[in-house]
């Protein structure tokens, strides 16, 4: 009688228990299944390899965990291009930007539009006027309800304070296992200095997984990555060649690989503060198990650099420290940072991942958190980044913050009902303010500024008679009041920072307005022609960099 056939060594459904156990199969000897193994494994491990596998005995060799990362990707990378690019779409299709419209959506959209230029040809003045006062409404309430937020979060301070008593009590030997996630393209000039700054942080080499992204085709960065000698710990991850190229994609394959329990996000121009895991670490030991994410605080080393730096780190400082603390206190969805982003590793494949067709996939991500009820936390730890200093790399970034901001919008519009019954009316509203309301916010200005400048500029253009009183003072009164509570909410950044010499900048936050209005139009444009494009945004064009000087600004937690 013939012996029953072995079992193929591999298995496409374990690829992801390959790399978390640390082992891969190498060769059938008889009976005995020999398997390479990067660290010991334990008893109940080697005993379920055993009977999966159907072997008499278990031989086990030693391999780096290089080596485990690399034969799993080569071996399944059809599956792990597949999982990465259409792991969500295929579980929840509505949950996925892959589709820019539903049935529904578009169905709605064409109706509006039918009536909308029906209504311009029969009756072209008050259609005007109607556009305009809905527009002038929704960016009133859009501004006011940032206002009231970011009131509210300035009364509270609600930063997980982690003293360095608590960080000093901790051991190594007792610290879970972290992943860094860095995904890269096209990043070669500034590698060097990731792998140094990564290199800062201060956590037991053993107990932290770094997983440097590259795309297939980007072997300057990956020449440069080599050159640059990472430490043992640092493993390069090939993202097989797929659609859509972006960064959550790519993510999408760190998370598939990663064996921490906990998983952070750093882009490639990130400089971390060295405690930052550790104090992470505690902060989740303090909080309960509905906080699935904590975020770090974000602040530029170029800030000085030029009006378009200065700008950035006023809006960043407003955001961090007020926007996101009023939100919080009133329990509200919180859109994530797309660095810094500090994940519970399993509640985070709970979540499906990230979504690769949506460009904003941080902002997404938060929204699909809060309707799980989960909570956002946040540490007093800080990563300095590089503040985008040309304008035209500027509006390529923020158009494609904007896209995203509106194809999430579109997303969680598809079935408003479910939305609703999942986080409640308010926290429903607040998510159309803030996701909603800033895309169409940003929409409206430049119209508006060129209304007023014609209203000024243009003497025999009668404003006041062709718009109601109601519309021209609900205009005058977005000009000043929204305006200005935005020009107060900037001037507030920089005191929790102490970063006062910056206040005097946020007066040129409508100019500023006006570059997001034309992002927001480029964005609009893309959403149409080319949906899922990622604009990729340029680093290591500045001339400043990470020293002493630049770290003076950083806030004081």
């Amino acid at each position: 009688m013939n012996a029953a056939p072995k079992p193929a060594l591999w298995n496409a459904q374990w690829r992801t228990r390959y790399v978390q156990e640390g082992w891969i199969p190498l060769a059938w000897e008889g009976e005995t299944i020999v398997v390479g193994a990067s660290r010991e494994l334990g008893r109940g491990v080697r005993n379920e390899i055993r009977r999966d596998l159907g072997a008499a005995a278990i031989e086990v060799r030693t391999v780096s965990h290089r080596e485990v990362v690399d034969s799993v990707l080569a071996r399944f990378r059809e599956e792990f291009a597949d999982h990465a690019a259409n792991g969500l779409a295929e579980a929840d299709p509505e949950l996925s930007a892959r589709r820019v419209l539903s049935r529904s959506q578009q169905i709605g959209l064409v109706a509006i539009l039918l009536v909308v230029v029906a209504c311009a040809i029969l009756w072209p003045l008050p259609t005007i006027v109607t556009v305009i006062a809905v527009a002038s409404l929704v960016f009133l309430c859009s501004t006011l309800f940032k206002f009231s937020v970011a009131l509210h979060g300035s009364r509270y301070d609600l930063v997980q304070r982690v003293e360095p008593s608590a960080i000093a009590a901790l051991s190594d030997e007792d610290l879970p296992v972290y992943t860094v996630l860095v995904p890269v393209f096209r990043e070669a000039k500034i590698v060097g200095r990731l792998v140094e700054n990564l290199g800062r942080l201060d956590y037991p080499v053993d107990k932290l997984e770094v997983i440097i992204l590259v795309e297939e085709e980007d072997d300057e960065t990956r020449d440069a990555i080599a050159v640059s000698e990472p430490p043992s710990n640092f493993v390069v991850v090939t993202v097989p060649r797929g659609t859509p190229q972006t960064k959550p994609r790519a993510c999408n394959v760190g998370l598939e690989v990663a064996r921490g329990e906990f998983l952070v996000i750093y882009d490639a121009e990130d400089a971390p503060e060295p405690d930052q895991l550790k104090k992470t670490v505690v902060a989740f030991s303090r909080a309960d198990e509905s906080t699935v994410v904590v975020q770090a605080a974000l602040n530029y080393f170029n800030a000085r650099e030029n009006i378009l730096t200065r700008m950035f780190a006023l809006e960043y400082s407003y955001w961090f420290d007020y926007m996101l603390a009023g939100l919080d206190v009133r329990d509200l969805p919180i859109p994530l940072g797309g660095t810094s982003n500090h994940f519970r590793t399993a509640a985070l494949r709970e979540l499906g991942g990230w979504d690769p067709y949506n460009v904003t996939e941080d902002a997404d991500l938060g929204i699909r958190a809060s309707a799980l009820g989960y909570r956002v936390g946040v540490v007093d730890s800080t990563t300095m980044e590089e503040a985008t200093s040309r304008m035209g790399v500027f509006v390529g970034q923020r158009s494609r913050w904007i896209k995203g901001y509106m194809q999430t919008a579109l997303v969680h519009a598809r079935r408003p009902g479910r939305l609703i019954a999942q986080i409640g009316l308010r926290r429903f509203l607040s998510f159309t303010l803030l996701i909603a309301g800033t895309p169409l916010t940003f929409l409206g200005v430049i119209p508006f500024m060129a209304l007023l400048v014609a209203a000024f500029a243009v003497p025999w253009l009668d404003v006041s008679a062709a718009f109601p009183p109601l519309v021209l003072w609900l205009c005058l009164l977005n000009f000043l009041v929204g305006n200005g509570l935005m020009v107060y909410l900037n001037m507030m950044g920089p005191y929790k920072r102490g970063t006062f010499w910056l206040v005097g900048w946020a007066m040129l936050n409508p100019v500023y307005w006006i570059l997001h209005s034309a992002a927001s139009y480029k964005a609009l444009w893309q959403l149409i022609t080319k949906p899922h494009y990622w604009q990729k945004t340029e680093h290591g064009l500045s001339t400043f960099h990470l020293d002493a000087e630049a770290t003076a600004d950083q806030p004081s937690r």
